[in-house]
């Protein structure tokens, strides 16, 4: 049974930074796309980064430059470094585990497994 468990959301100012992790087990890690996504209230789930098997990376526009995906397969742990912080990254994040069609086009109900997510506040 796959498990995903995220950790390391808090609240920080405008600006700041946040180091996301997901701890993986259950299934053989390296040969998945994993990704984060978030949800902010009232809004509509957004994904935010994805990392497939080779490394390729794909990050919302929104991100890009400011946050950084990465993983360590000895690990079982994916990452997402976020910095330059703004109040509109305010969001609960979730880890995901799928096919690259599935986090490609972010079809969250194509997902193999998720997280219970981390919440991030970030304050202006």
């Amino acid at each position: 049974q796959v498990q995903l468990v995220e950790s390391g959301g808090g609240s920080v100012q405008a600006g700041g930074s946040l180091r996301l992790s997901c701890a993986a087990s259950g299934y053989t890690y390296s040969s998945y796309c994993m990704g984060w996504f978030r949800q902010a209230p009232g809004k509509e789930r957004e994904g935010v980064a994805t990392i497939d098997s080779d490394g390729s990376t794909t990050y919302v526009h929104s991100v890009k430059g400011r946050f950084t995906i990465s993983k360590d397969n000895a690990k079982n742990t994916l990452y997402l470094q976020m910095d330059s912080l703004k109040p509109e990254d305010t969001a609960m994040y979730y880890c995901a585990a799928g096919s690259k069609w599935a986090l490609f086009w972010w079809d969250f109900n194509a997902l193999d497994a998720w997280g219970q997510g981390t919440l991030v506040t970030v304050s202006s």
